[in-house]
């Protein structure tokens, strides 16, 4: 069975979906940030970097979203193009631009007084971040257009549940600031964010984390059962 370490609504959000599509058994272990308890030692043993999730396996622990996506994908057989696949060098080109670009993009976005360098440089730091963002998403709008298996409403992939993650924070953080983002602009990541919140493994999550129905698109803030988010 795996273990995953985690906070409600965090990343490790994104790695519950897939073990819940792939009907892998699993359990969780609360990592509670409002203590911080990401940095003591026994999360650090298990994640040097302190970020959310760590998923404990077989072969032992595993962090980084996107790693521990592909692995899954690659152990169980779904949600990814396989091996010799025409369509797995573009899935993976756009796994690793939601992680490696979109989602880093996001932390700075979320926290920007970590990264401005000065309270006085936030608010252009934000515009700069703000704008690459609305880039990045129109690039994956696009993508989603020509509709490709990996990466439509039709099935559920790695990729479909990391960008729904994405898009359910972009509405929602940081908080008093995230009416910018307009999810109906971008309409074919719209569709691929319906699809996803009414599978049942989207339900099961929603559920386990306390995060309502219409989670990708018009999320509500958590209300978990137990943890803090932040």
């Amino acid at each position: 069975m795996y273990v995953l370490h985690y906070a409600p609504d965090n990343a490790s959000l994104i790695v519950r979906l897939a073990l819940e599509e792939l009907g892998q058994p699993y359990r969780t272990e609360l990592v509670d940030r409002s203590i911080r308890a990401q940095d003591g030692p026994a999360y650090r043993r298990l994640n040097p970097s302190g970020l959310i999730p760590a998923l404990e396996t077989p072969e032992g622990p595993m962090a980084e979203t996107g790693a521990i996506l592909l692995w899954l994908c690659e152990r169980h057989g779904g949600l990814a193009p396989a091996h010799g696949d025409a369509a797995r060098g573009p899935f993976l080109q756009w796994l690793f631009f939601t992680s490696n670009t979109l989602h880093a993009d996001l932390r700075l976005h979320f926290y920007p007084d970590r990264h401005a360098g000065s309270q006085h440089a936030i608010p252009d730091f934000a515009r700069t971040t703000r704008s690459r963002i609305q880039r990045h998403l129109m690039l994956l709008e696009a993508m989603a257009l020509g509709r490709p298996v990996w990466f439509s409403p039709d099935r559920p992939s790695a990729l479909t549940f990391y960008v729904a993650c994405l898009l359910r924070w972009l509405a929602l953080y940081p908080e008093g600031d995230a009416g910018w983002f307009d999810l109906s602009a971008y309409p074919a990541l719209h569709a691929v964010a319906a699809a996803t919140e009414a599978l049942p493994a989207a339900r099961r999550a929603a559920l386990a984390e306390g995060l309502g129905e219409t989670i990708f698109t018009q999320p509500n803030p958590c209300c978990p059962p137990e943890g803090s988010p932040t």
